[in-house]
């Protein structure tokens, strides 16, 4: 059905309208030329988020995908890999862009149930130097994964772990902010920022999206040192990720930077509801949500009423995906009248 305004949209963050006010920042944005490195818009973004996050220099990408491509290609040439995980998106998700472009072996690992790579199973996959074998550059994670945080002490340990053994490190960190909502909560501090940096600076390059929960409609920003943003900005040429007169779109990410990091509690809250609304309910097993990201599992008899459901739903303007399991992610398009709605419809249909 076509998208309105009495539509219940929880298929993804990614599906947010940008805010009237930030349609007015997005208009009265100077402009210059991004391939000529003079639009001052986006120059600005790149500066604020390179210094937000405690890097030298920041690339703006149209894309997380494009963003997680550069920084491999950065990182690695031919004949390597990186090590990653079985459900990370920039190796399970994005085409396999790594080895398709630049010959990147990827070498995914098993996550254990709380998201990470273990320790061992990293140390155990890092090549020794052989001809036999490609040659290992890269640890990359991703935080948050499936809406799981990763414990901020395993994320030191594993980047410890891989610079010691010679390794870069990548962040996939296209939901960052919502990681450091749920960091900040945990540790019961209010410096949402402050938490982003305190885990982007365990990696090397840091990938970050601002048209998930941030609210933004387009791009991605790469962060990393002067030398290596100078290697990814080759790279983004290659792959036509320059875009002229950018500063329209990094107009709406820097404005979701200044106002949209603090209400991502919002939406965190709104998953619990959703989540806590779906208990109880025969048939449904509901994974207790740590940010914005509500997965729930068909049990029983149940299991083959799945593409049922969601066709159930969608007739009611409920939108959700069920790619492996059913999902629900909240969001700045979403309040507590439509989750409750979703609510409603799904305790209905398990009735009927």
């Amino acid at each position: 059905m076509a998208i309105s305004e009495s539509v219940v949209d929880l298929r993804s963050d990614t599906v947010t309208q940008p805010t009237p006010a930030m349609r007015e920042a997005m208009m009265a944005a100077p402009l210059g030329d991004d391939v000529f490195a003079t639009d001052p818009s986006v120059n600005a973004l790149q500066e604020k988020i390179a210094v937000m996050l405690g890097f030298e220099a920041a690339l703006f990408v149209p894309t997380g995908t494009q963003s997680n491509l550069c920084a491999i290609l950065s990182h690695c040439g031919r004949g390597d890999e990186y090590i990653v995980g079985q459900q990370a998106h920039c190796y399970r998700w994005e085409g396999g862009g790594a080895a398709v472009f630049g010959s990147v072996q990827p070498q995914p690992l098993d996550h254990a149930s709380d998201g990470t790579l273990p320790l061992a199973q990293i140390e155990a996959a890092i090549k020794p130097d052989d001809a036999h074998f490609a040659r290992t550059r890269l640890l990359a994670l991703e935080n948050t994964l499936g809406g799981k945080l990763l414990p901020f002490e395993y994320v030191q340990a594993a980047t410890d772990l891989a610079k010691s053994k010679g390794l870069q490190r990548h962040l996939d960190g296209a939901r960052l902010f919502n990681a450091a909502t749920a960091q900040a909560a945990l540790n019961k501090r209010s410096d949402i920022r402050a938490e982003a940096r305190r885990i982007a600076q365990c990696f090397d390059s840091v990938s970050v999206c601002f048209s998930k929960g941030l609210g933004a409609p387009v791009g991605s920003a790469l962060v990393g040192s002067r030398e290596f943003i100078a290697r990814a900005h080759r790279i983004r040429k290659m792959a036509g990720g320059g875009m002229r007169q950018a500063g329209l779109l990094a107009a709406a990410a820097s404005y979701a930077l200044d106002h949209h990091v603090d209400r991502l509690a919002d939406d965190h809250a709104l998953a619990q509801r959703l989540a806590h609304g779906l208990e109880g309910i025969e048939g449904l097993k509901v994974e207790a949500p740590q940010t914005n990201i509500v997965f729930v599992d068909l049990v029983g008899a149940a299991q083959a009423r799945s593409s049922e459901l969601l066709a159930n739903l969608n007739a009611q303007g409920i939108l959700a995906t069920g790619l492996y399991r059913l999902r629900f992610v909240t969001h700045l398009d979403v309040d507590a009248a439509g989750v409750d709605r979703a609510v409603a419809a799904i305790r209905a249909f398990f009735k009927s």
